[in-house]
């Protein structure tokens, strides 16, 4: 593949049993439990319909029957009466009378009772079913109220044509049921569909291309304006997706920067230790100038040397741990004062106040490290003021006191001070520098340092320009150790 050619993102692959293909097979589901919910019962209300239709005709029957004198009709007419009832018999009992009003041919044995004067839901639905269900020739008998004061009215049917009046009605009741469910159905699954099915696919495909190039800033999503909680995931997601493309972006930047130092750091060594040989040669001269300033052209040689090969160390989190040792913190203060080369006559004006005999056990070089790396910073941003230098007005101030058993050093300048946005990441590489062309290492290194002596860092607010305060606990010392120092002593 050539470097120009375009790398294409990896199709997005739907799961051939997806969400819509589930929320379609869920619609039908729960559609079609629905139904038999309403079935269930209607078919068992048709039944006690169809049967009080009967019952009715009846009651018409029974008026006419009662209303003929003495009670006698002829058989052609109580035929008539009995095939519009579609009964093969119809009785009334008053009092303790049971009085058969009309009868047609020998009736066949009767199968089945069913008293409609006291109906129960459960065992309607049953005998519904049942009805419908066993396909017998059967004889039932249905009692209901009767009219003119009576005690009950029985009629005596074939079950057969409730049978069939109610496998009629469920073909009726189960076309318009799939009619009304296949709209329903559709116009839901088409709604959710929309609201939830096609926002979640884009969802998931921008999430499968932002993976194959999380730090393409056209891979991020953009948020839609719904303010339900698949907008609040939306916007939740491109937040993510920038944080990591970001995190990337810097990832890929020290990375880089290894690269680079990796490169440069064996060349530099050597220089260095060139540089340290003629330094060498330099200390041998009988020169007092040069006897006074030989050592320390020394010792800042053999500081860089070892700076170069802890920046190394830095980029692989390899920071040594530091070796406290107790020592005075006012020398340490004016080494750094040396190296940083703030004379009398500097535009920058460099004042110590560190209290008299300040003790502190800490590595030496990894807090000379530290105080550099802060006075450095503040001599920078002194500088970078349009109105350097004034040394009235552009002071570096290192003070140090005890507290207990804490040490506090703060390094504070008159300088213009850190913007917010460099403040939500002052300690972080590469994220708080406050100058054109820093590298934002020098307060992540000097943190990571001070956290290695179980320290403390931070900004102090209020203060004109920056001040930068450090802690450093003394160390504990165990019992054991104590007690071996008292029996030296």
């Amino acid at each position: 593949m050539s470097d120009d050619q375009p790398i294409r993102p990896r199709p997005v692959r739907v799961p051939r049993f997806g969400l819509s293909a589930k929320l379609l097979a869920f619609t039908i589901l729960f559609v079609m439990i629905a139904e038999v919910l309403i079935y269930v019962p209607s078919i068992a209300l048709y039944r006690l319909m169809w049967l009080n239709d009967r019952l009715t005709s009846a009651y018409t029957a029974a008026l006419v029957l009662d209303a003929a004198p003495n009670g006698m009709v002829p058989d052609s007419l109580a035929k008539q009466i009995l095939d519009s009832v579609g009964a093969h018999a119809v009785a009334m009992k008053r009092g303790t009378q049971r009085r058969l009003l009309a009868v047609g041919d020998a009736p066949p044995p009767i199968a089945d009772d069913f008293d409609m004067r006291h109906i129960y839901a459960f065992d309607s639905i049953v005998d519904a079913f049942r009805a419908m269900l066993v396909n017998k020739k059967t004889v039932m008998r249905v009692v209901g109220p009767a009219p003119m004061g009576g005690d009950y009215i029985e009629i005596i049917l074939d079950e057969p044509p409730l049978r069939k009046a109610m496998l009629r009605y469920s073909v009726d009741l189960l076309l318009v049921s799939l009619l009304i469910s296949g709209i329903t159905g559709t116009l839901v699954y088409l709604a959710l569909h929309y609201m939830f099915v096609r926002p979640m696919r884009r969802v998931t495909a921008n999430m499968m291309a932002f993976r194959a190039d999380p730090e393409n800033a056209d891979r991020i999503i953009a948020p839609s304006a719904r303010t339900d909680e698949i907008g609040f995931a939306e916007r939740e997601l491109a937040t993510m997706q920038t944080e990591i493309a970001s995190m990337l972006h810097q990832k890929s930047r020290l990375a880089a920067l290894g690269l680079a130092v990796s490169k440069i750091n064996h060349d530099l060594r050597n220089l260095l230790g060139s540089a340290q040989l003629i330094s060498d040669r330099l200390s041998s001269l009988s020169d007092p100038d040069v006897q006074r300033f030989a050592p320390k052209l020394m010792r800042a040689l053999e500081r860089a040397i070892a700076f170069c090969q802890s920046t190394l160390s830095y980029g692989r989190l390899q920071e040594p741990p530091p070796e406290r040792k107790p020592m005075l913190l006012q020398p340490l203060v004016e080494e750094v004062h040396e190296t940083l080369g703030l004379g009398p006559d500097a535009p920058i004006r460099w004042i110590s106040a560190v209290e008299r005999g300040l003790m502190v056990e800490a590595d030496y070089d990894q807090l000379f490290r530290i105080l550099l790396n802060l006075a450095r910073n503040a001599v920078q941003a002194l500088e970078s003021r349009a109105t350097c230098c004034d040394p009235g007005r552009d002071q570096v101030r290192i003070t140090g006191r005890r507290e207990g058993a804490v040490v506090v050093i703060e390094v504070s300048d008159t300088g213009p001070g850190f913007s917010a946005k460099a403040q939500e990441h002052l300690f972080e590489a590469f994220q708080g520098s406050t100058r054109t062309g820093g590298a934002g290492l020098g307060l992540a290194i000097a943190a990571e340092l001070v956290r290695a002596h179980g320290g403390d860092i931070r900004l102090v607010e209020g203060t004109i320009g920056a001040t930068l305060r450090i802690t450093i606990p003394d160390r504990a010392v165990e019992l054991s150790e104590r007690r071996g120092a008292r029996a030296q002593g």
